[in-house]
């Protein structure tokens, strides 16, 4: 696999069935984007990278917050544009761009997708876009290394050690947390989630 932070055929499964996976039924909220928005202040810049059917976006809007929603699928993004009322900016992550822009940045089951080697420096340019002392949330599957599901999407499947070794390659960081948790998957296959927590230093 080259040396990328997207996989081709991963996208190609988000906009071939886009409207099957934006409209599957989801929580409402899940506790991890309460506590993840409780920790930021009221009105806080969030970029929603990956934002999927844009779900996650709706809620932190309804509560007040400035979203940036966007995602490398152009099927999702088209289907959360409708969702939410607003463009949607359609970006793989090796072009995000920002800098300094976001107080907070929820990256929900989407870095899971990048290939183990551009991991870092996916990492470093969410880093990047994050303010100084901004909050970094994301969620990945947990594994012995990277390799493709059932669908043919590819996951980096990381275990804990290699994640800490991944953001301790894309710069500083204050504060990192790793919690794990079961969970499912799109499929419904239950799996152990890796819930990673992190501040770019102010």
């Amino acid at each position: 696999m080259a040396d990328e932070t997207h996989d081709p055929q991963t996208l190609a499964f988000y906009d071939r069935d886009a409207v099957a996976y934006a409209g599957r039924r989801l929580p409402e909220i899940s506790p991890r984007l309460t506590a993840f928005l409780a920790a930021l202040p009221a009105g806080a810049h969030i970029l929603d990278l990956g934002c999927g059917g844009g779900q996650d976006s709706q809620v932190m809007l309804a509560q007040g917050f400035e979203v940036t929603p966007i995602d490398g699928s152009a099927g999702l993004a088209r289907i959360a544009s409708d969702r939410l009322g607003r463009p949607v900016r359609v970006q793989l992550f090796e072009d995000l761009e920002d800098e300094a822009v976001f107080d907070g940045i929820w990256a929900n089951a989407s870095l899971l997708h990048v290939p183990t080697v551009g991991l870092p420096r996916a990492l470093s340019r969410v880093r990047r876009a994050l303010k100084p002392g901004g909050l970094f949330h994301a969620t990945y599957k947990a594994g012995d290394g990277g390799g493709r599901d059932s669908l043919g999407r590819y996951f980096n499947f990381p275990s804990e050690a290699e994640l800490r070794t991944a953001y301790d390659e894309a710069g500083p960081w204050a504060g990192l947390e790793i919690l794990q948790g079961p969970g499912h998957s799109y499929e419904q296959e239950e799996r152990t989630w890796l819930q990673v927590t992190v501040v770019r230093p102010a």
